[in-house]
């Protein structure tokens, strides 16, 4: 059974709704980082239906997990997708049954089946490993992700002109999500969290030692940047911080970058001024 030390899930503007979520019951934990195609109206929730994916599959993870399954995250995770998917197409009209504007997301489900852990990802969320003897392990796609995504970044806001604030309403960053989302649909690109449950089938998978005292980092890009985007420390540092001072002082100096070091994207390329920012610490 893991024990929650701290969490964290802050938005990354007071002016939008946070669209990650974070959670563990039992032997299961997770993180969800989730978005939607800019300019698109909400339907299952006030401010955005990627906050409402976020927390219907928490709370449906919350529900199911442990009691159920036998700690197949695959097919955990594909049930709870059908199950969105059905509460999404029950109150979408025929219009929006659109791929493009459905809500997608990142996410890293864990689950301790003695002294190994599984680890199921979609796409750039991170689950950190610190074993008893203090080596750590980073388990996930966000490093490679990031590598890309920075890159792709600092073209389009050469292209554009814009800032990281401002990017996302340009017609550049829209054709290339565009683009991204179709092929998506068509399976050529990331396996994301999201409405279509055969996605499930394409999880990255990976298991690593867990015995009793490991502490496990679940965090969304939004956190991992500290590491994997502006090298503020590495991932050792990261869970020496976060067991010695706690979560809230790393997510207040990945703020501090975003708004005062670097807000124009020169130092650190990104698609955001502020990403949400959310991570559990756990331990086994």
């Amino acid at each position: 059974m893991f024990t929650v030390l701290d969490r964290i899930s802050w938005p990354g503007s007071p002016d939008k709704a946070n669209e990650d979520a974070c959670g563990a019951s039992d032997d299961w934990a997770w993180v969800i980082d989730t978005s939607i195609f800019p300019g698109t109206e909400p339907i299952m929730n006030d401010r955005s239906d990627a906050t409402w994916l976020a927390r219907f599959v928490s709370e449906r993870l919350s529900d199911l997990a442990a009691r159920a399954y036998d700690g197949d995250g695959v097919t955990l995770l594909r049930h709870v997708m059908e199950e969105a998917r059905t509460a999404f197409m029950a109150r979408a009209a025929e219009e929006r049954h659109d791929f493009l504007t459905w809500p997608v997301g990142a996410m890293t489900l864990v689950h301790r089946n003695g002294n190994m852990l599984d680890v199921w990802t979609f796409a750039d969320t991170t689950a950190f490993v610190r074993q008893p003897d203090g080596s750590v392990l980073t388990v996930g796609e966000a490093p490679d992700l990031r590598t890309f995504e920075s890159a792709k970044a600092a073209e389009l806001l050469s292209a554009s002109g814009c800032t990281p604030k401002t990017v996302n309403e340009s017609p550049v960053f829209q054709a290339w999500l565009t683009d991204r989302r179709q092929r998506q649909k068509q399976g050529r690109g990331l396996a994301l969290l999201g409405l279509d449950p055969a996605a499930a089938d394409r999880l990255r998978h990976q298991s690593v030692p867990c015995e009793d005292g490991t502490v496990i980092l679940l965090t969304s890009d939004g956190f991992s940047a500290l590491v994997d985007l502006y090298a503020e420390m590495d991932a050792k540092g990261l869970m020496e911080a976060a067991l010695i001072s706690g979560l809230e002082p790393l997510a207040a100096r990945a703020r501090e970058i975003e708004t005062q070091v670097d807000p124009g994207g020169k130092l650190y390329p990104r698609f955001k001024e502020s990403d949400d920012t959310t991570a559990i610490l756990l331990r086994a």
